[in-house]
């Protein structure tokens, strides 16, 4: 797999500017997407240094002490870390290749707005904010919880969807893999 383009399963993206809801609509989603029997995959984008790990524990003092990877396995989940050499925005292609498609049917991608794969846009005019689909064509759909009238985006052949409505997201999600 060299290219987002060549991902052997569905990849499914959800942009929005900070604080559209992006983590909450996922959050309810998830559990929905799985109750139709799908397996998924998640990545999540931070702009953040990120630490999951507890200080207290050997596998942070494995890690601090040099490792660059690190699988912690137990009987009830496996954690992989990997430590960058120098701080660089990741890459969604890079992040993919961590996970077993073997055993997924959908990945669903929070952030990464810039990179060019299938996503849907959640937008809440009231934010004040641009469309994100207005420059990106790989925009498929617009979630919103109001009214949008732009022009720009009617030769699009955009799909519009209620931002407040679980269950017509999880349709369409259905449909895009082909699962329906």
């Amino acid at each position: 797999m060299t290219s987002l383009a060549h991902f052997p399963i569905p990849l499914l993206g959800f942009a929005a500017f900070s604080g559209t809801g992006k983590t909450t609509l996922i959050t309810q989603l998830l559990p929905k997407l799985t109750e139709r029997g799908l397996r998924i995959g998640m990545v999540k984008h931070s702009h953040h240094d990120i630490e999951m790990d507890n200080p207290n524990k050997d596998s942070y003092k494995l890690r601090k002490a040099g490792a660059c990877q690190m699988v912690l396995a137990s009987p009830h989940r496996t954690i992989l870390f990997s430590e960058q050499d120098e701080p660089a925005e990741p890459q969604l292609i890079t992040q993919l290749k961590w996970l077993n498609t073997d055993e997924l049917d959908l990945v669903l991608v929070e952030g990464f707005r810039h990179e060019a794969f299938a996503k849907i846009e959640l937008h809440r005019p009231s934010l004040g904010k641009p469309l994100l689909a207005v420059d990106d064509q790989h925009i498929i759909a617009i979630a919103t919880d109001a009214a949008i009238e732009k022009k720009e985006l009617l030769d699009k052949g955009l799909t519009y969807l209620d931002l407040n409505d679980i269950n017509v997201i999880t349709t369409f999600i259905m449909r895009y893999c082909h699962k329906t």
